[in-house]
């Protein structure tokens, strides 16, 4: 009764607000569970069965009928064990990552083991049928281009962020001419550029695959949004952190990489993992350069079956749960480090 009242009643408008909340929960829970849950169709039935429930439950059974054309896009059927790997894989390195008393040397020869696993198995060669990067789709696109694009961009936006913070005119030139030029585009621009402008400056017979390309670009505009991010916490480190790092008699570097940077960035940790849930989210618009990622492999499962067209609610509500699972995960992790990054620390 103590927290019902603090949190949901403590003043006429608390309560008022609280009470209407509740009123339109009443109104509104019910006939969506309905809906949802209760006369759905679950399980693998028929295009018929769902048609016989339309309008009353959801069709659920559209995601057990398409979900391997949903997760893996047009990747080869038969051999569609090889990205379901690779999801797990970088699953587990990403929960295995977020475990801090992991945090040590070996962590980073088993990222680049995993990175290798990766790209063999959905590449193929050595053993596997070799599967070309146009074949590949669905959620194992979109969790390379969003892992990488983070692991890469990241180091890149710490120097850009130290690089405008310098006392050297050409590099602090140098970052906020290419910070403010990248954040002043959208990142369909960049994607564009990267499909079809790079192909000019290339030597005449080189050639780039897309995916790499669109990585490429992902990386260079994700950076300059956590270059701002990291600035923030730079800024944010009092002025007596530096001035004890000098009397100690450290140099630049290594009063950045000891002092500065460790205080800077837990103060940047929501900023950085917003950067990277938007990182996640925005892959899908590698679609415009013909890149099959998860959210277009969802639209395309129902989109060009007649049978099943009409339930594209159900088919983008597994999409959106796939993505609020991932993002989610990001955010509550970003929540409990910021919080063990704290303890110690005067508030």
């Amino acid at each position: 009764m103590s927290w019902l009242r603090t949190r949901l009643f403590s003043t006429p408008l608390n309560a008022a607000l609280t009470m209407v909340l509740l009123a339109l929960l009443a109104w509104g829970l019910p006939p969506a569970l309905r809906w949802l849950v209760l006369d759905a169709v679950w399980g693998k039935a028929p295009a018929a069965a769902c048609d016989a429930v339309r309008g009353h439950g959801a069709c659920w059974a559209v995601v057990a009928e398409k979900y391997r054309f949903m997760l893996f896009g047009v990747y080869p059927y038969a051999l569609q064990w090889r990205p379901a790997a690779v999801v797990a894989l970088l699953t587990a390195l990403l929960a295995v990552s977020g475990v801090k008393a992991l945090w040590r040397p070996w962590l980073a020869a088993v990222w680049a083991a995993g990175i290798a696993l990766t790209f063999w198995l959905m590449s193929g060669g050595l053993g596997l049928e070799p599967v070309r990067t146009e074949q590949w789709g669905g959620l194992p696109v979109t969790l390379i281009l969003a892992i990488f694009g983070a692991a890469f961009a990241f180091p890149l936006g710490v120097l850009l962020a130290l690089g405008r913070r310098s006392r050297l005119p050409v590099v602090r030139a140098l970052s906020v001419v290419y910070i403010e030029a990248v954040r002043g585009v959208p990142l369909i621009t960049l994607l564009f550029m990267a499909s079809v402008m790079f192909a000019l400056f290339l030597p005449e017979g080189m050639r780039i695959e897309q995916l790499l390309r669109a990585q490429v670009a992902i990386i260079l505009f994700v950076a300059a949004y956590l270059a701002e991010a990291v600035r923030g916490g730079l800024q944010a480190v009092p002025r007596g952190q530096y001035e004890a790092a000098e009397a100690l008699g450290l140099g630049y570097w290594k009063a950045t990489a000891l002092v500065i940077l460790p205080q800077a960035l837990r103060v940047a940790i929501p900023s950085i993992v917003n950067s990277f849930i938007s990182l996640f989210k925005d892959t899908s618009l590698v679609v415009i350069i013909a890149i099959f990622d998860f959210a277009y492999a969802v639209k395309k499962s129902v989109e060009t079956d007649f049978a099943w067209k009409k339930y594209f609610i159900e088919a983008f509500l597994f999409s959106i749960l796939v993505y609020w699972i991932y993002c989610f995960a990001m955010s509550k992790y970003s929540q409990r480090l910021e919080r063990e990054l704290a303890r110690g620390t005067r508030r």
